[in-house]
């Protein structure tokens, strides 16, 4: 494919970067990446993403935008409530680039639906707020061999990784670094303890720009490293994971060999 004149000028700032180029850009539009979320951090991804020029993107969420959304949601605007979240963050992406594709699915994302929804995309990135969500699509993407970015917050802390067990080497599984959800009298989410809303654009932000490395295949990634981040403290720190022989998904014995354990 060749870029239009409107392209080269769109994304010339990328263009002239020698890590991407133009070969870098064509890359990028061809490519298919999926959000889970269309919250606090599914809206900056689909916000930068749209701008980098990502040619489809999916956007799966069965929410609707609600006044408590716009502290952190930034997708979404006032006249926007009460509105799909999916049709109003694809109606914002299309607003930075009308060029791209992006695929609404006004649903939530269950073992019955995982696997179709997901068959389309190369690479697939987490911006839900519940430990069950989260452990269906690391063990949705182990088994069919997507690549997963994954990212959360609560209050003032933040945290990024990148997941790709099925490939060889240290790439540990979300299941290495949490073998199960925690309890449901345990697990809090950003509704029961508060969360800073600029701090979903920090690690959304964070999460774009960790996609958009592992579709460019360039730097340094995040698998087996989880990124830090103490808003409080202005701290970022990185600590090594390491791929669990015990872990029950990827592990040498695993006892998970399918997704029925979600049903």
């Amino acid at each position: 494919m060749a870029l239009t004149d409107d392209q080269l000028d769109r994304y010339a700032r990328h263009i002239i970067l020698r890590e991407v180029g133009g070969s870098g850009q064509k890359k990028l539009l061809q490519s298919k990446v999926l959000i889970v979320g269309a919250g606090g951090l599914g809206s900056p991804m689909l916000l930068y993403l749209a701008a980098a020029g990502v040619g489809t993107i999916g956007v799966i969420d069965d929410d609707r935008v609600d006044l408590s959304n716009l502290q952190r949601q930034i997708a979404h605007g006032t006249e926007d409530i009460g509105a799909s979240k999916v049709a109003s963050a694809a109606k914002a992406a299309a607003r930075i680039n009308p060029d791209i594709e992006i695929v609404s699915y006004p649903e939530r994302l269950t073992a019955g639906n995982v696997a179709e929804i997901l068959a389309d995309y190369d690479l697939i990135a987490d911006g839900t707020d519940n430990f069950d969500t989260r452990f269906l699509l690391n063990d949705a993407c182990y088994f069919m061999k997507k690549t997963l970015v994954s990212g959360a917050i609560l209050q003032f802390d933040g945290q990024v990784s990148t997941f790709k067990a099925h490939e060889a080497g240290n790439n540990p599984c979300y299941r290495c670094l949490f073998p199960a959800p925690p309890p449901p009298d345990v697990a809090q989410t950003c509704g029961e303890a508060g969360v800073l809303g600029a701090l979903a654009g920090v690690i959304g932000s964070m999460q774009a720009v960790e996609i958009l490395k592992e579709l460019l295949g360039i730097g340094e990634g995040l698998s087996g490293r989880l990124l830090l981040y103490d808003a409080l403290a202005a701290e970022v720190r990185t600590i090594k994971l390491r791929r669990d022989p015990n872990c029950p998904l990827c592990g040498d014995a695993p006892t998970i060999t399918d997704l029925s354990h979600h049903q």
